[in-house]
């Protein structure tokens, strides 16, 4: 066995040096054992020293790729990651090519972690302002994964070059002067300052800002996870947020409608407007616009269908294309006036499979329908129906809150979360998609009945 002592855990040259070493000797992996010994020093003096002979034998070349690979592996906090990269380079480096090797698919993975912690440092640092008997220092706390600190040391002082600031973390602390990068010992949260004065002020602001419409809470969870929030001033501010959010929209319509006039209108127009540009769900990408909601908004019955067809969503307008058209009809017979009853969908984008020329229409899932919920809601306290009227399974399940059947739902009342009542009866399209007339023709009837039996309610 041959033991290899590093300087530190992100020694990348001492590592190559000694791999290049082991493998030109021809030493197999299993007999080396990576160690790793307490280092330090002055970070870019360290990257200026010369490194240590090479040893004889044939030159060892191996790809650029590699290289990169390695550089980014070796900050990993995997302890296998040293004879990982070894068992790469002694057996053949050139195998990075193949990214199906389950070997370099492990590398990959690790070095895209500690490039993703990379980015994580340098998005959610926060500098604290304090004063010592030199002036203004600047002091920030993160934890990172991996052994990123000095990798990233560099593109602080770019960024921060006229300040003098700190970074501490729970492995070791890099400090800057204006002048001169240097390193110090681990730190704990306790050593970094919990908050300065500009923060009050940027909390308000942030506050102020917050838009609920344009929140996106997996995605955000995603990009920022909790973890990095007790760092972040305007990350305290987020969960009080989002729990209220509903509540202040709700405030602010009720305040738009109990003003002297009332100012429903703008109001409305002004979410149709937020809603043209929603990207809530991915459905935004391939559909050519938002279709809202229309109809008057004092109307006593609101019409809720699944989703835009396309017709709807080149004309931007809901139901007017052949199930609109089969909608008005059913409406006429039921002596309803559709100018008297709002229009609008449980999702605001055309969901589709391209067929050629064609655009077939596929069915929302659970995801997008909750993602679209939040127009739903806000359209419902605008208008404030006496009765709203599903259209299909996925209207019943906007409307309802959970997944429903028609065959359960149809024709009953039916109390609605928000308040007020509910009906469920089929969607018009599904009367086009019958292949028998007379089957057909009855089912018509029936919707038409629903339709009447809804109607009747009011």
């Amino acid at each position: 066995m041959r033991a290899v002592t590093l300087a530190a855990e992100d020694d990348f040259e001492g590592w190559r040096d000694a791999a290049r070493a082991l493998a030109q000797a021809h030493v197999a992996p299993p007999e080396v054992v990576w160690r790793v010994g307490e280092g330090g020093g002055d970070l870019f003096a360290a990257e200026a020293a010369p490194p240590p002979p090479v040893a004889s034998g044939t030159p060892l070349r191996v790809p650029k790729a590699f290289v990169e690979l390695a550089q980014a592996v070796l900050l990993h906090s995997d302890p296998q990651r040293f004879s990982l990269l070894y068992t790469l380079l002694a057996t053949d480096p050139h195998r990075i090519e193949d990214r199906a090797d389950p070997l370099v698919r492990r590398l990959e993975l690790m070095a895209k972690a500690v490039r993703r912690d990379i980015h994580k440092m340098r998005a959610f640092v926060r500098f604290r302002e304090l004063v010592d008997e030199s002036g203004p220092r600047f002091i920030a706390w993160f934890e990172p994964e991996h052994h990123i600190v000095r990798a990233n040391a560099r593109f602080f002082v770019e960024r921060f070059a006229s300040m003098r600031w700190s970074i501490l973390t729970p492995e070791l602390s890099i400090h800057w002067d204006g002048t001169t990068l240097s390193e110090g010992p681990a730190a704990t949260r306790g050593d970094a300052p919990a908050d300065d004065p500009v923060e009050a002020v940027w909390k308000t602001y942030y506050a102020s800002i917050f838009n609920p419409a344009r929140l996106k809470t997996g995605a955000m969870l995603k990009e920022m996870p909790r973890k990095y929030w007790k760092n972040m001033p305007e990350t305290a501010l987020v969960k009080e947020l989002v729990a209220g959010a509903r509540a202040r929209e709700t405030a602010m319509v009720e305040t738009a409608r109990s003003s002297i006039g009332g100012n429903v209108e703008g109001a409305w127009e002004a979410l149709r407007d937020e809603a043209a540009a929603c990207t809530r769900c991915p459905l935004y990408k391939p559909a050519t616009q938002t279709v809202f909601g229309e109809g008057p908004l004092d109307a006593d019955m609101m019409l809720v269908g699944e989703q835009p067809g396309d017709q709807e969503d080149l004309a931007g307008r809901a139901f007017v294309g052949p199930a609109g058209q089969m909608l008005n009809r059913a409406l006429d017979e039921a002596g309803i006036d559709r100018a008297r009853v709002y229009v609008t969908n449980a999702v605001k984008h055309f969901k589709f499979e391209p067929r050629g020329k064609r655009r077939i229409h596929a069915k929302p899932d659970a995801g997008e329908i909750t993602a679209c919920r939040w127009w739903y809601e806000q359209e419902l306290a605008l208008v404030r129906p006496k009765l709203v009227v599903a259209l299909g399974a996925t209207a019943a399940r906007q409307i309802t809150g959970k997944a429903a059947t028609i065959s359960r739902l149809r024709g009953q009342k039916l109390a609605l979360p928000e308040g007020g009542a509910g009906w469920v009866t089929v969607h018009p399209s599904y009367l086009l998609r019958l292949p028998d007339a007379e089957a057909a023709a009855q089912a018509y009837q029936d919707f038409v009945a629903d339709l009447r039996g809804a109607w009747a309610l009011l």
